[in-house]
């Protein structure tokens, strides 16, 4: 059976580009699957959002991120782009963090060089570590790494300390090893060209709706050169305003007439998650079970 780790490998090595949907939960991922989709991506930003209701700021414990992600790959069965944050420390801590994100099972993940507690990459007051602490973390990352989870190497180095100087630790991040490079909030088409055509591996994009970054097509970053655009945030916006046009409208109004509609309805709602299968399953055991007694009565 091919890993996780080696569906994404081979999507992100592939000649045309791999859209990383986002997710903030199991079911968003299952729906995801259901769609099509080859693999997800589930960062922080959404896991926050899903877990806590809070912004991304480091507020999720490495322990609540593993089981976050152990429970999506329980389900689904394509491969996770996941969020290692920080590394959540020095790198002691990253050598945890990486054998926790693969026990959850997840294909891939990134480590960040911002400061601890960091924040969104399209958020402002974001600061860096030095890119020799984060030399270090890469290093330890890839020495922990016991399968073939792909580990991302990102810098929110423009925001901080100028394109250049992300341009330059993508290069070190390379030689040490990871997989994916991932310079976090270009802020025009320009530095959007030039990263990958000055990254000596495959890059990936993140396209935020109200981010920094110019909102491409799938498409466009194809013939850029990037391998995969991740869309981390958007499915989690578009689920905030639907909840809310149904709580208002149902509070307004005192019942379901109008948002009946707008919902998937019970029976396919069910059909999604698998109790057909589950019957099946459930029903199955007790044809063999019942089986087993009766050769035993005889």
């Amino acid at each position: 059976m091919t890993t996780t780790g080696a569906q994404l490998r081979m999507l992100i090595e592939a000649p045309e580009i791999t859209v990383l949907p986002g997710v903030h939960d199991t079911l968003s991922a299952l729906v995801a699957q259901s769609c099509g989709a080859k693999a997800i991506s589930a960062g922080g930003y959404a896991a926050t959002a899903s877990l806590l209701g809070r912004p991304d700021s480091s507020q999720l414990s490495l322990t609540e991120l593993g089981d976050y992600y152990a429970r999506m790959t329980d389900r689904i069965e394509i491969p996770i782009l996941a969020d290692g944050d920080t590394g959540f420390g020095n790198v002691t801590n990253v050598t945890r963090t990486v054998r926790v994100l693969e026990r959850s099972g997840v294909g891939g993940f990134f480590i960040e060089d911002q400061v601890f507690p960091k924040r969104c990459g399209h958020m402002a007051g974001k600061a860096i570590i030095g890119v020799e602490e984060m030399a270090s973390k890469l290093k330890a990352a890839l020495d922990a790494r016991q399968g073939d989870t792909m580990i991302m190497a990102r810098t929110d180095a423009i925001a901080t300390d100028g394109f250049q100087e992300a341009l330059d630790r993508m290069a070190l991040y390379h030689e040490i090893g990871v997989d994916i490079l991932f310079i976090e909030a270009p802020t025009d088409l320009n530095q959007l060209r030039k990263i990958p055509k000055e990254m000596p591996g495959p890059c990936i994009v993140n396209l935020i709706d109200g981010g920094a970054t110019p909102l491409l097509s799938a498409a466009e970053c194809e013939d850029i050169g990037y391998a995969a655009c991740a869309m981390p945030v958007t499915a989690t916006h578009t689920v905030v305003k639907a909840l809310q046009a149904f709580y208002c409208d149902l509070l307004k109004n005192g019942d379901l007439s109008d948002a009946i509609d707008h919902g998937v309805g019970f029976q396919a709602y069910t059909e999604l998650v698998g109790l057909p299968q589950q019957r099946v399953a459930e029903q199955a055991y007790l044809d063999q079970a019942r089986a087993l007694t009766e050769r035993k009565d005889r």
